[in-house]
């Protein structure tokens, strides 16, 4: 690992199944031991924001935003030179969750997007994909309860995630899965760490 080149780890999967809390979890181990870290995400708020749809609304220009706007988020975190530059990126969204969000809203709608517009936004992604150095990808699981304060489409949050598994898989990407269970999300940070820690050392 160079100052130029840190390490990046991303996460996606379907809302509401602890993709923010896990980079939080690995964001502060890393801190503890002095590796200096940044960490991308709200991604869907932001684009809110600016007006563009979300959820079961997402649309090819939106997913486009999306992915864009991480690729950058991305970049302009790895960028700070100097001694204390950044070893490790977190991404929250990894470029893949985009299209996988966009897939099952088209789904959702009972709609089909031009092949044209399909391909492009594949396209995008397929080109972030090498960029990470670990992927991880959550699970859903229905038995855990959402906070009262997230009124989800249950149908929608469930197609999300198994468009999320079913693109890992097609284009064999590297990744591992993270379940709701204590012990995965263990595993995760530990990997996580493990990795750092070993580029820290080279």
């Amino acid at each position: 690992m160079t100052a130029t080149s840190p390490i990046r780890i991303g996460v996606m999967g379907t809302h509401s199944t602890g993709k923010t809390m896990l980079l939080k979890r690995i964001e502060m181990e890393l801190r503890g031991r002095g590796i200096p870290v940044a960490r991308t995400g709200r991604l869907g708020r932001r684009a809110a924001l600016v007006g563009l749809p979300k959820m079961q609304n997402h649309t090819a220009a939106s997913t486009e935003w999306v992915m864009a706007q991480g690729i950058a988020d991305e970049i302009a975190a790895a960028a700070p030179p100097g001694p204390d530059a950044v070893r490790v990126v977190l991404a929250d969204r990894a470029t893949w969750d985009a299209l996988a969000y966009f897939h099952a809203a088209q789904e959702w709608r009972q709609e089909h997007a031009h092949r044209l517009e399909r391909e492009r936004l594949r396209l995008l992604a397929s080109t972030q994909a090498p960029k990470y150095d670990l992927l991880f990808a959550t699970v859903l699981d229905s038995a855990v309860p959402l906070a009262p304060k997230h009124d989800y489409d249950t149908r929608y949050r469930t197609l999300v995630d198994r468009h999320t598994h079913a693109l890992l898989d097609e284009e064999e990407i590297p990744h591992e899965r993270v379940t709701s269970d204590a012990d995965s999300q263990a595993r995760a940070v530990e990997r996580a760490l493990e990795l750092c820690l070993k580029e820290a050392a080279i």
